[in-house]
């Protein structure tokens, strides 16, 4: 069947009906009366030749066809609309969705923004954290910033900086740390990366202590668990200089373990865009100022 003779009012009709498994619903969604999306689901059904719902004594039920169309269609309509957001009074705007790790954004990306939005003021930069892991296709990252070795399968990687971990600790905590060793009889927070604290004692010249402590799966959480005097967090402590200055947090040690790096990721199977190559060149700029 030739796309271009589908009726698109009926095509948005089925859509919303299906998602929302009303007519009613949809009709108010689309702004229109039950009564008008009832008769474009059924043109649209007898252009197709089959059957889309099953009307139920209570609403309406996808048959087998309606179940295979309906994905594709709300994926059209999100790109369709995605593709329109893009034009703002007479300016295309260019859409970059970026990941990026919690500790990163507080720590040194989300003060630098201003800079970055006025130097690209037609790119649509739209953040989303998270805690190291995320699904770059299922959360529609076209690029993410994240802590590790830079080696992820499928991944392009391009180095941003060394990320030390140090121990903080509240002030209170600190004034029973007379030395590391104090740290073996201490709460000892940590995340999900196991091996950190037993890299920072073999670092130290100290044998290895069994690890007691709450695990967390954000150094943000962990160090204001830390603040809060429930143990001593080990962080990227160049991410914490503002809680540092402020005495929020103490750096007891100058001892520092380097297990992990800030890189800036996207898949090798993603086509790099303008704004994806503008974002990557300012901030590499911004790192070496």
């Amino acid at each position: 069947m030739d796309v271009s003779q589908l009726p698109l009012n009926a095509l948005r009709a089925f859509e919303a009906s299906a998602r929302l498994s009303s007519f009613t619903r949809a009709g108010l969604e689309l702004r229109v009366s039950q009564t008008a999306v009832s008769h474009q689901v059924k043109a649209l059904e007898a252009l197709l030749e089959v059957s889309l719902f099953e009307r139920l004594p209570r609403g309406v039920a996808l048959t087998d066809e309606g179940q295979a169309l309906l994905p594709v269609l709300t994926d059209a309509f999100r790109r369709m609309g995605a593709a329109l957001s893009r034009f703002e009074d007479g300016n295309f705007r260019e859409v970059l969705t970026v990941g990026v790790v919690g500790t990163f954004a507080t720590g040194w990306l989300l003060r630098r923004l201003p800079e970055f939005a006025q130097a690209h003021p037609r790119i649509d930069l739209r953040l989303k954290t998270n805690n190291n892991r995320a699904d770059m296709v299922a959360d529609g990252l076209d690029c993410f910033i994240r802590f590790g070795d830079g080696a992820w399968h499928g991944t392009e990687a391009v180095h941003l900086m060394a990320a030390p971990l140090a121990p903080v600790c509240s002030p209170q905590t600190a004034l029973r740390l007379t030395a590391p060793e104090s740290l073996i009889h201490e709460p000892l927070l940590r995340t999900y990366r196991m091996d950190e604290w037993s890299r920072w004692f073999e670092t130290a010249g100290l044998p290895r202590p069994r690890i007691r402590g709450w695990m967390f799966d954000s150094s943000l959480t962990m160090a204001e668990a830390a603040v809060q005097d429930l143990g001593t967090a080990l962080v990227p402590i160049a991410m914490f200089e503002n809680d540092l200055r402020s005495g929020r947090l103490v750096q007891p040690f100058e001892t520092t373990v380097l297990t992990g790096s800030y890189w800036l990721t996207w898949l090798k199977s993603r086509e790099e865009t303008a704004a994806m190559t503008r974002f990557r060149d300012w901030l590499l700029q911004s790192l070496t100022r």
